[in-house]
């Protein structure tokens, strides 16, 4: 007589994928989104400052070589005496600063080039040892009518913000079907080229949806944002309300109802809800959502799944991480949140690359 299997149902279905060419079909992976980084805050400060109606210069880093604390595309946004980001150790910030002043003042461009890459470079000025050179293009936003209303069309996210600039003092930025065109007086370093261009993409936010609030969320939801995510939280017990405070959005309905609302790259399923937690794995296994998080150990993850179909069992493993979060050390919600934040980022770099 057999022996009943003691494998899990996980188990079950990763053996049966092995073995058939019908179940190696590839996942949907998420495109487009930002792969690194955390722009949301510039933009968002940008548009505040530009409603004030004060001063607003963007640092918009153009291209770079060697080694450098930021990469093309990265911003920075001075005013009023104060910086939103970073391009340097802060070593470089001080005299940008300075510029991005009179760039507000005159109303032009300003295209600069730093370059610490020689050996006298290395202990003196702003190198301290970088070897790295950058070009940065400061744009006045006040000589920029309408570009608030674009950076505030990608902050609701969904959206690439097309950025493209030339010498000439052209600059068109593009969102969605949203475009604008300025073409601005320009003061041009002597080290950039006559006629040079620059197109640089900046993806969408990836977005995540938190399926069920709990001790670990008033945690993760503010580390995430902080990472450049967008979060969602969908949570309709009361007691856990408070848990929810500042995500981009939340969701007052059920799993099913929030995922086909929150078109979201990642579902984090922690409930801490055996009936709950069992709905949203009912949900996301029709969804193309690209990662499934499935907080709690191994034992309640196969409880779970013995009480999905086959085909749903199919249609997850192949997403599921489970436990969720990379294995790190430490107890309680703050370390959990942490490691979920860590393996979320790490796919956020693995799947955008």
């Amino acid at each position: 007589m057999d022996r009943p299997s003691d494998r899990s149902p996980v188990d079950e279905v990763e053996a049966g994928r092995a073995q058939s060419a019908f179940c190696k079909r590839s996942v949907a992976v998420p495109r487009g989104f930002l792969r690194e980084g955390n722009p949301r805050t510039m933009l968002d400060a940008a548009c505040r400052r530009m409603q004030a109606g004060e001063e607003a210069v963007l640092a918009l880093v153009l291209d770079t070589e060697g080694s450098t604390y930021a990469g093309a595309g990265d911003m920075v946004l001075f005013a009023n005496d104060t910086q939103v980001g970073w391009l340097s150790g802060g070593c470089l910030e001080q005299d940008l600063a300075t510029r991005a002043e009179r760039v507000d003042a005159m109303g032009r461009i300003e295209w600069v080039e730093i370059d610490t890459r020689g050996d006298e470079d290395l202990l003196s000025g702003s190198a301290l040892g970088c070897r790295g050179r950058l070009r940065i293009a400061l744009l006045p936003l006040r000589a920029m009518p309408g570009i608030a209303e674009l950076f505030a069309a990608w902050l609701r996210g969904g959206v690439e913000l097309q950025r493209e600039l030339r010498t000439t003092g052209e600059i068109l930025f593009r969102v969605g079907d949203r475009v604008a065109h300025w073409r601005l007086p320009a003061l041009r370093d002597a080290s950039l080229p006559v006629s040079g261009s620059w197109s640089l993409p900046l993806g969408r936010l990836p977005r995540a949806l938190v399926l069920g609030a709990g001790p670990e969320t008033p945690t993760l939801v503010p580390m995430l944002r902080a990472l450049g995510w967008w979060v969602g939280v969908a949570e309709r017990r009361a007691r856990w309300d408070q848990a929810a405070q500042g995500a981009d959005a939340r969701f007052l309905a059920g799993s099913v109802r929030a995922i086909a609302e929150a078109d979201c790259d990642v579902a984090l399923v922690m409930h801490h809800d055996f009936e709950l937690d069992r709905e949203a794995l009912d949900a996301l296994a029709c969804s193309d959502i690209g990662l499934v998080g499935l907080l709690g150990p191994r034992r309640r993850r196969d409880d779970l799944f013995r009480l999905l179909t086959p085909q749903q069992r199919e249609r997850l493993v192949p997403r599921l991480r489970s436990p969720v979060g990379m294995d790190i050390g430490g107890r309680g919600p703050e370390a959990i949140a942490l490691s979920i934040a860590a393996e979320l980022q790490h796919w956020r770099a693995t799947v955008a690359a």
